[in-house]
């Protein structure tokens, strides 16, 4: 989500918020109709698991996913009542929580392996001149997005190995057109996630750096929901965060269901879908981590102070 469409649109969601509908009630005997606005990537996995092996139909839920190009569609989305749950990136929700937008954060969504070694989302280089990530000092990395967790990533990965990042440049390309980017010199970094970490890894990309860089606990992203919600029907939002956790388990502990599901809902082939490296799935939101990012988006400029996370995490 670039932070520069997401606040002219977040000016108007405290509006939306006081028209929107955020749910039908059920008839009696009936289950609750759910929709959750979610991305198509391997992070979302869970949802998919849960919805299959029954954890949300046997709490009375009828869950339907869907997909949006990006959390910049999904914030508002919730806020006006189009989704009932939505799925963003961490830092996403922070600046959200900066410009008091009325939401929370439910369920934990996804987390860093731990291993900086192999991770879902690396630094990758080719050139042999660029040893460790200070070597970026003057050269262009790419990013999905500015002033959002990857560059504020790639940002603590410089930071670390001794380098200003500061002298850093970034340029946006979407995660698909990075490889070839990289390839013919156009950049000289490129902060990739799966499933296009592993061909990049692959075709001679070194990683010099990951999310466990900043945290090897590190929460990238959450499901949310709407204040509105919350007040509305405290018992649906207690009864899908409880399916979501029995979902991020089950996923967690087994990968190969993951792999068999990112097939059904992404462009993602067997043969990608069985390269990649998997992220964590962990019950419930790292808060010391989130607490870590607040801190380093404070630093960097993307907020103006730490955000006061008590309204915005469970």
């Amino acid at each position: 989500m670039h932070r520069g469409r997401l606040l002219p649109a977040l000016a108007a969601l405290t509006l939306l918020a006081a028209c929107g509908s955020n749910a039908t009630p059920a008839k009696p005997g009936e289950p609750d109709k759910v929709k959750v606005g979610v991305i198509p990537i391997v992070d979302v996995a869970p949802i998919y698991l849960g919805k299959a092996q029954g954890f949300f139909s046997k709490r009375n839920i009828d869950l339907t996913m869907e997909q949006a190009q990006g959390g910049a569609a999904i914030v508002p989305g919730v806020v006006s009542g189009q989704y009932q749950f939505g799925f963003s990136n961490i830092v996403s929700l922070l600046v959200a929580g900066q410009q008091k937008v009325p939401i929370k954060v439910v369920a934990n969504g996804v987390n860093s392996t731990g291993d900086a070694a192999k991770d879902f989302g690396q630094l990758v280089v080719k050139d042999p001149a660029i040893k460790t990530a200070k070597d970026l000092e003057g050269r262009t990395v790419a990013t999905n997005t500015v002033k959002n967790i990857v560059d504020t990533t790639v940002k603590e990965i410089v930071r670390k190995a001794g380098g200003d990042p500061a002298k850093v440049s970034f340029v946006e390309l979407a995660f698909p057109d990075m490889g070839a980017a990289l390839d013919a010199g156009r950049v000289q970094g490129m902060f990739v996630v799966e499933p296009f970490l592993a061909p990049a890894l692959a075709k001679g990309g070194r990683a010099l750096g990951s999310y466990a860089d900043v945290d090897p606990k590190l929460c990238v992203a959450a499901y949310f929901t709407s204040s509105q919600l919350i007040a509305q029907n405290p018992d649906l939002v207690k009864r899908f965060t409880e399916a979501m956790q029995e979902s991020l388990a089950y996923a967690d502990g087994h990968p190969d269901a993951v792999r068999q599901a990112v097939t059904t809902y992404t462009q993602i082939k067997a043969d990608a879908a069985g390269a990649m490296t998997l992220p964590k799935w962990a019950s419930t939101v790292d808060t010391a981590s989130v607490g870590k990012m607040n801190q380093l988006l404070a630093t960097n400029g993307v907020l103006s102070a730490p955000v006061d996370t008590s309204k915005l995490l469970p």
